[in-house]
Parts: C-alpha cells; sequence; structure tokens
C-alpha cells in the first residue's frame, strides 16, 4: 500500500460506517471496502506516527503495518456505528497499535519477542471502540489527530469538488478559482481571475459564491459518513472547526 498523495473523488462516496460494515469478513467486496477505507485515512495515522518524533520513513513503515494488520485480521470486526465516531474508532485502533509497537520494541531490546495482540480487543474506552489502552509517555495529544482527521476530511471534499466540476466542463475555473476556498488570494484579485477566465467580476463573485456553498456542503456529508447518526453531523463539524481554528 503507498500513501494515497492524490485519490479519486469516487473512493469518498459510500458513508464510512457503510464500509466499515462491508469490510467484514473475506468476501472480494469486504476486502475493496477495507482497501478504501486505509486509502481514505492513511494520512491522519502516518501524521500522528510521524508527530511522535519518528522519521518519516520509520512512520510510514509503521503506517502500513497498521492497515496491514486491519487487513489481515478483519480489524473493524468489532466496529459499532451506535458505539461513536469513526474517528473516535481509529484514533483507539492506533493507540491500541503503538502499544504493541513500544512492547515489541522493549521485548527486543532484552532480547526477547512479544507477539502482537488483536486490533481487535473486547473492552470500552473513552474512543468508544474498545481500543485505547494507558500510554504513560502520552506524547500526542488526541487533537493532533483530530486536526489531520479534518485535514482529511477537507481533502476528500476538495476532491469530489475538483471532480464534479471537471465533468461539468469547469476544470480550469476550478483551478482558478480554488484559492478562494482555501483563502490563499493575496496573489490574486477577483478582477485578475475574471480577466483570467473571460468572465465579468459579477460571474466571478457568483462562481466562488457557488464554489463555497457546494465546498460547505460536500464537508458536512463527509463529516456526516463518520457519525452514529446524521444528526450528530453539525456538532461533529463544529468540533473540528474549533480544533483547526486551535491549530
Amino acid at each position: 500500500m503507498t500513501s494515497p498523495h492524490s485519490s479519486s473523488a469516487s473512493a469518498f462516496v459510500p458513508t464510512r460506517w457503510t464500509l466499515v460494515l462491508a469490510a467484514r469478513g473475506e468476501t472480494p467486496e469486504a476486502i475493496v471496502a477495507l482497501g478504501e477505507l486505509c486509502t481514505a485515512y492513511w494520512t491522519p495515522v502516518f501524521r500522528f506516527l510521524r508527530r511522535e518524533g519518528r522519521t518519516e520513513d520509520a512512520a510510514r513503515e509503521l503506517t502500513q503495518e497498521f492497515f496491514a494488520r486491519i487487513l489481515a485480521r478483519d480489524g473493524f470486526s468489532s466496529a459499532d456505528r451506535e458505539r461513536g465516531r469513526f474517528r473516535s474508532f481509529l484514533l483507539g485502533a492506533v493507540k491500541h497499535f503503538l502499544g504493541d509497537v513500544r512492547d515489541r520494541d522493549r521485548a527486543a531490546k532484552r532480547g526477547g519477542g512479544v507477539p502482537p495482540e488483536s486490533l481487535s480487543a473486547d473492552g470500552n474506552t473513552d474512543t468508544g471502540a474498545g481500543f485505547q489502552i494507558p500510554d504513560a509517555r502520552a506524547d500526542v495529544p488526541d487533537t493532533f489527530f483530530d486536526r489531520q482527521w479534518a485535514f482529511a476530511l477537507m481533502e476528500h471534499a476538495f476532491a469530489r469538488l475538483a471532480n464534479e466540476q471537471a465533468t461539468a466542463g469547469k476544470a480550469e475555473q476550478y483551478r482558478v478559482l480554488k484559492p478562494w476556498l482555501v483563502g490563499e488570494t493575496a496573489a490574486l484579485s477577483q478582477a485578475d481571475a475574471a480577466k483570467a477566465l473571460g468572465m465579468s467580476e459579477g460571474a466571478v463573485k457568483v462562481a466562488v459564491h457557488r464554489l463555497r456553498k457546494r465546498f460547505r456542503e460536500l464537508i458536512r456529508t463527509e463529516v456526516a459518513q463518520t457519525v452514529p447518526d446524521s444528526a450528530d453531523a453539525d456538532a461533529e463539524l463544529r468540533y473540528l472547526v474549533e480544533v483547526l481554528a486551535a491549530g
């Protein structure tokens, strides 16, 4: 598995919990669903491991190992939509994995070996997934993972929006106007954008407004896919905005 620096928007259409349910078992459909889940959330896991002070190569190898263990061990078998957010579930799984890695490293230093525990351990935790274990070091705060999660959801939404615009024959318009979605407009005025696109400034303002509205819709859709019920989406969205602002 490689790092998905760019992803097709089609990978993000089914809801995450739908994919989790589909990922159980050993059918071809389950393997595809697992692959989509791992691809969608590779980056938050990688950045969380990187923040612990590991080199980029070491963090990448551990991320590969984490998802390989999930793929090999039916790691989503204990996931329960009714017990919490998928974000919390995955964070708990990562923490459990890190506990195994540290045990393995300590055993290696002593000259011994300790078999890794299953990712589908039983029990309740603050993450709502039965995966979190005490970590005396507590190197990386949970909010760091949550921030990377929020960035990943934004990237998914951008990918879907770019795909929609390309399908509508507006790929170039999207490329020029995207800075107004990400707050990077210092080097370009709407007058300049209008000139580059052969549009009036009024038309550019309308296009930017529509893009922003659609982007907000897609972000909310992404968030709604990761919570137990769509009614929880607004609260989750507010939390992720707060996490981003605090960073």
